[in-house]
């Protein structure tokens, strides 16, 4: 099987190239230019295609290939000073996956996977969220995500080539960049954390674990054509998950029994000393929302109809990740 992959190099990329290298398949990769091929394992392929948009070439880079895997997007940003993020995250995320997927059915392709999000349904909810969940994506970031799974159900349905998406929540991992990171920094600094009265339930998914379910729709006959909800099977408050990264770090656990009402109001300030300063801060009302808000899905579905099931628990995950 020859497998081309873009986002490569990212977070979850770097996780994936080693676990398919492992087999006898010929990967191919997308980068912008060579300059990060020290980055790449020294027999797979790698093809610079420059910029992702709906104008970009992938011809060099797909032919002769059977499968796709999409990981490169534009990334969510927390404080996005992009003058109109919508326009951006729809000229990546949404108009470049469309354009891959037109070329790979030129192409020949018999499968395209693609990476989206949980947040192409929806940021928070206080029910199992499952791929029957109508979607309600509330952010550039996750409409482009969402635009970019019709479309490439739309294009593949007058092809020939199958397609599967794959939706996880917070993928966490070693060189995990965003929340997890940032959490993890706060705890190792010792610092007192106000979250002691929160009660909410979130999903999250070991890289490891995204990495093998990822692997599993290349080869398994029921993955095609089908939409997954992924993640560890076991779902965490944000209490339990401070309590857990501070043990694996060996730090004191400090949480301060603080009602989840003052710190909504802490948010509203931030978001007005933001708005005055002009200037992002570290406490604002998306990041207290993420943190008080539940989000959490039924992964049923891909284990029943692939046999999958994580191979990771999630403290071995975490035992992973926050080695130091």
């Amino acid at each position: 099987m020859r497998i081309f992959i873009t986002g490569a190099t990212g977070f979850i990329g770097s996780h994936l190239l080693p676990f398919l290298n492992q087999q006898d398949w010929q990967i191919v990769t997308a980068s912008r230019s060579y300059d990060i091929s020290n980055k790449l394992l020294n027999n797979i392929t790698q093809v610079p295609i420059g910029e992702i948009d709906g104008n970009t070439n992938w011809q060099n880079a797909i032919n002769g290939i059977d499968t796709v895997i999409h990981l490169a997007a534009r990334a969510h940003i927390l404080q996005d000073k992009s003058p109109n993020p919508e326009a951006d995250f729809f000229k990546v995320n949404t108009e470049g996956t469309a354009n891959l997927v037109k070329q790979s059915i030129a192409a020949g392709v018999k499968h395209f996977v693609f990476i989206s999000s949980i947040g192409a349904i929806a940021s928070e909810s206080n029910h199992p969220l499952t791929e029957n969940t109508s979607p309600q994506p509330d952010t550039p970031y996750r409409r482009s995500k969402r635009q970019a799974e019709i479309a490439l159900i739309d294009l593949a349905s007058h092809s020939n080539m199958t397609w599967t998406i794959l939706r996880p929540p917070l993928v966490y991992g070693a060189g995990n960049p965003g929340n997890m990171e940032r959490l993890v920094k706060l705890i190792d600094r010792g610092l007192p954390l106000p979250f002691g009265l929160v009660k909410n339930r979130r999903s999250l998914i070991y890289v490891g674990n995204l990495v093998d379910a990822i692997a599993t729709t290349l080869t398994h006959p029921k993955a095609t054509n089908q939409i997954f909800l992924v993640s560890d099977g076991q779902d965490l408050s944000t209490p339990q998950l401070i309590r857990k990264i501070a043990d694996n770090r060996g730090q004191p656990c400090k949480l301060l029994p603080v009602p989840p009402s003052l710190l909504k109001i802490a948010g509203y300030l931030g978001d007005t000393v933001e708005h005055l300063s002009k200037k992002p801060l570290p406490l604002n009302t998306p990041t207290i929302n993420r943190l008080l808000g539940s989000l959490f899905i039924d992964s049923s579905h891909i284990q029943t109809t692939l046999n999958w099931q994580p191979p990771y628990t999630i403290d071995e995950g975490l035992l992973q990740t926050l080695r130091k």
